[in-house]
């Protein structure tokens, strides 16, 4: 690890300490991939809390991460109340408004000085964006926003009950002679293996937020896989064994 990242183990250490000696659940800010990944490389002296992550909605790729007394483990489910809210950003006029993009929109919040631990995801649906954040600064934004590049937009929190984004997923089926992460990948992508594999060793890819270095490493159904620049894709397990021997497999690919 390099420095920033021994602070940031250093930073979940202390929330989880704080967890135990308080007797009541701590939160971290959003995390991206490589932070989750710290985070991993640093669940074996957290033995004594419970760890679980969360994004706002299934599949997220920034997620907060949650610190449970293990001697409240068995009411884990009840401490999952994580602080995170979602915004519901839309044109103000869908006739006269731009094409507006993630980064559009990341842009607008970094000017209003949010910080980007501050915020999750942002998702795009059909011309609107959805924004999850963390729940002290929703006020705040929802309030502030107004515009995005040259759109004036108004802004909206959802209530947990309202909130009914479903991120868009394609189905993809492809066979491989094993379930190993470049052959998986390369269904997924509709790449070669070969061109795969600088992403693999250049430290781009990541499954259910773990580095993962080594192309051979095996899937489990289930398993969420994000690489940078390529997207990401959910394994969704494996159909049959061909005539030939290879395995036709499904996957879920968010675009």
């Amino acid at each position: 690890m390099n420095k920033e990242e021994e602070l940031l183990s250093k930073r979940i250490q202390e929330l989880a300490r704080l967890a135990d000696v308080k007797y009541c659940p701590t939160y971290t800010d959003f995390l991206n991939l490589n932070e989750q990944n710290i985070l991993q490389q640093t669940l074996p002296k957290l033995a004594y809390v419970q760890v679980a992550c969360f994004g706002g909605y299934e599949g997220a790729e920034r997620q907060i991460a949650a610190f449970v007394p293990d001697a409240l483990s068995y009411r884990m489910e009840e401490f999952r109340d994580y602080p995170i809210s979602c915004i519901q950003i839309r044109p103000k006029n869908a006739r006269f408004a731009e094409d507006l993009s993630h980064r559009d929109v990341l842009g607008a919040l970094m000017h209003l000085g949010i910080d980007r631990c501050k915020m999750g995801d942002i998702a795009m649906c059909d011309g609107v964006c959805y924004l999850f954040c963390h729940t002290s600064l929703a006020e705040l934004i929802a309030g502030e926003l107004i515009k995005v590049r040259h759109t004036t937009v108004a802004c909206s929190i959802c209530r947990p009950e309202d909130f009914t984004y479903q991120p868009k997923v394609k189905e993809i089926m492809g066979t491989v002679a094993s379930i190993r992460l470049d052959a998986v990948m390369s269904v997924a992508f509709q790449s070669s293996r070969s061109s795969l594999l600088s992403l693999i060793d250049g430290g781009m890819v990541f499954v259910n937020g773990r580095l993962i270095t080594t192309n051979a490493y095996t899937l489990k159904q289930g398993d969420l896989i994000s690489a940078r620049g390529e997207g990401k894709f959910r394994y969704v397990g494996a159909e049959k064994e061909t005539k030939k021997g290879r395995i036709l497999i499904r996957v879920e690919k968010y675009v």
